[in-house]
């Protein structure tokens, strides 16, 4: 009986005793991430867009910065770090907002490129503010009239809506709204509603389509 307890407590092999730590190693890296998550770990945010979001549309009047703050609350943004001064939209944290020149942006969407390069702070009160969601999606603000809430705010729209898009409030677009931009068409640069000066409210005409069209900004699926 001695000799049977004394064979099967016999030390293993060396090459038993190395190959163990590696087997570990291995099946450690093969958990997933989300286990080191739930344990307090910090994992990144991809950029996943499984469809385009639907538009936000704020139905209450106020001052430009009262309804840019509601519409921010709303889809769950926050202004670039300070660290950020500029990005581009590929590599803009998620959750966060920015703005681009308007013939930046109307020759991004002309051209259908698929980034956009953004500021943290807009160096003229006519920059159109971009949105980048917790889902990595974008949305474009802008400000319309009343008549169009009944066409942007449905999730499915039957057709195209061809949108007058204000980079500044006014009597004739009190609304706040933001529009998904991989939903967005344009055919010509955005105007100066004052030619003359160079803070001028800009109207862009643009196609908010009824599917997903353009291509999704560069790292993103």
């Amino acid at each position: 009986m001695f000799d049977r307890i004394t064979r099967f407590a016999r030390p293993l092999p060396l090459h038993y005793l190395i190959a163990s730590p590696l087997v570990i190693v291995v099946i450690m890296n093969c958990l997933p991430s989300s286990l080191g998550a739930a344990q307090g770990g910090k994992t990144e945010v991809l950029p996943v867009q499984k469809a385009a979001p639907a538009a936000v549309f704020i139905d209450v009047a106020g001052s430009e910065t009262e309804l840019r703050r509601q519409l921010r609350i709303k889809t769950g943004v926050a202004e670039l770090g300070s660290s950020i001064p500029s990005s581009r939209f590929s590599v803009a944290p998620t959750g966060t907002f920015g703005f681009i020149a308007p013939h930046l942006l109307g020759m991004a969407l002309i051209t259908q490129s698929p980034d956009l390069p953004l500021e943290r702070m807009p160096t003229a009160s006519n920059y159109f503010e971009i949105q980048k969601l917790a889902d990595g999606s974008g949305m474009l603000v802008g400000f319309v009239g009343p008549d169009l809430k009944s066409h942007l705010t449905p999730t499915q729209r039957p057709k195209n809506v061809r949108l007058m898009l204000y980079s500044n409030p006014s009597d004739k677009a009190p609304h706040i709204v933001a529009v998904p931009l991989i939903k967005l068409l344009a055919d010509r640069m955005p105007t100066k509603l004052d030619p003359k000066n160079p803070d001028s409210a800009v109207l862009f005409d643009v196609d908010l389509q009824s599917s997903a069209n353009r291509k999704t900004p560069s790292g993103a699926p």
